[in-house]
């Protein structure tokens, strides 16, 4: 194809006459033939290791001559690397040109992938990757990072406890927080801790209470109510101390038992004893009379 494609091209050069339409083909003919030729100077990586295997077909298992092992009519090439590359059989041998003929040229037409950048939001400039983008989104470069103040980590506790966050604030509620897992550094044995970025958590905070001002107030509340709670835990702790030490001053009050008014006796001869009912209940009382 590329001898078709220079002929192509020398005989419309000598002409006496182009046109620029007949030029600019030339001139693409010349550039396809070009790399045509470029392509069939690229060797295949495994083509040393196909004439290898055609020059030595037969010989024994385990020759390493040339790199070349066959198993079972299988041919396998050392690597050197601790694996082998399996070769196909050719059905038929073939010369050492057909062998280069079978051989697909490489052609540099890789497809260029584009790459996606970042701008960084403290000092502007463009970066592919960082830190703080790979694992919380956060589009700042590495040079920009601080681990101290801005950009520092908080865990999942510490942020429900200054921030007044639930659960379902950082898991469920879209965005969903981003976190990185550690291990725990007071015991191993724990599970592990979630860190997520301090000044995203700030922004869920906001978004749950409106305003800082908000979340100072309710910050407040819950302090009054654990104060009163505190109270009433001591009041009652006192109040059960005097009972113990000081307990005839805290007795209960009975209520008031109901007097009996009785009616007139009755005596009984053979036991000797008398008997009056009361009047307003049916209680009955027996005595003897001294």
């Amino acid at each position: 194809m590329s001898e078709e494609i220079v002929s192509e091209t020398t005989a419309t050069a000598g002409s006496s006459k182009l046109t620029n339409a007949q030029k600019a083909r030339i001139e693409r003919n010349q550039a396809k033939a070009q790399k045509l030729r470029e392509a069939k100077l690229v060797s295949h990586p495994n083509k040393s290791n196909i004439q290898n295997i055609n020059a030595n077909e037969e010989r024994p298992i385990g020759d390493q001559t040339n790199n070349v092992i066959k198993v079972q009519g299988t041919k396998y090439i050392d690597s050197g690397g601790g694996f082998l590359l399996e070769q196909p059989v050719l059905a038929n041998k073939t010369t050492g040109s057909e062998a280069d003929a079978a051989v697909v040229p490489i052609i540099d037409d890789a497809i260029a992938i584009p790459v996606v950048y970042e701008e960084c939001l403290d000092c502007g400039d463009q970066f592919a990757d960082s830190y703080l983008f790979t694992n919380f989104g956060h589009s700042v470069c590495d040079k920009c990072r601080d681990t101290e103040d801005r950009h520092a980590l908080i865990t999942r506790t510490e942020a429900k406890a200054e921030y007044l966050l639930k659960d379902c604030d950082f898991d469920k509620r879209e965005p969903m927080l981003r976190y990185i897992s550690r291990k725990n550094p007071h015991n191993v044995r724990w599970g592990e801790m979630k860190l997520y970025l301090h000044l995203q958590v700030v922004k869920r905070a906001m978004e749950v209470w409106g305003s800082e001002e908000e979340l100072t107030r309710q910050h407040e509340q819950r302090e009054d109510k654990r104060e009163l709670g505190k109270a009433r835990k001591y009041n009652k702790q006192m109040k059960q101390l005097r009972m113990e030490v000081r307990s005839s001053i805290y007795t209960k009050k009975i209520k008031a038992v109901h007097e009996h008014e009785f009616g007139p006796d009755s005596y009984n001869e053979e036991e000797d004893s008398y008997t009056h009912v009361c009047l307003h209940c049916p209680y009955t009382e027996t005595y003897e009379k001294m």
